[in-house]
């Protein structure tokens, strides 16, 4: 399966109005090279999920996501160095899902709102709380923030 998504920084907190649904969900790498292995506990639910090399500049890549038994993924995630702690909102905006991650923990102060696109070259309207796009830039991405925290850019 192909993920086409973008990302943005969020701008101001106008977002929390819209949220339909929230899931506490932490993350960790069993390995993040050419292929990223993660397993994520999303509340009661372990996920494995390998995702490929990204292309486009960021903006696509191989994703396979398969649900393991809760047992397993906390298991799994015990074994992972810097674990991802965050909570994802579900915002509704004109017609499409954005996916709302508020970072905690050691990335606390970090909020990047994602979409997910049917094609490279869909047009998405913005809602007013979307700020500069980081779709492809990888101190943005979930696996680096596993090892380099937000927290210690300052």
């Amino acid at each position: 399966m192909q993920e086409i998504e973008r990302k943005y920084l969020i701008d101001n907190e106008s977002w929390r109005k819209d949220v339909v649904r929230s899931m506490r969900i932490a993350q960790g790498y069993l390995c993040s090279r050419r292929v990223t292995a993660r397993v994520r506990m999303c509340d009661d639910r372990g996920i494995l999920t390998i995702k490929g090399k990204s292309r486009d500049g960021g903006l696509s890549r191989f994703e396979w996501e398969r649900e393991i038994p809760h047992k397993v993924a906390e298991h799994l995630l015990q074994r992972c160095k810097g674990v991802v702690d965050k909570v994802r909102h579900i915002v509704e905006y004109e017609g499409h899902t954005f996916e709302v991650d508020e970072f905690k923990g050691d990335n606390e102060g970090l909020i990047i709102a994602e979409v997910e696109l049917s094609s490279r070259s869909e047009i998405v309207a913005l809602p007013p709380w979307c700020g500069d796009e980081v779709t492809g830039v990888r101190c943005f991405y979930n696996s680096f923030l596993s090892k380099h925290p937000f927290r210690s850019w300052r």
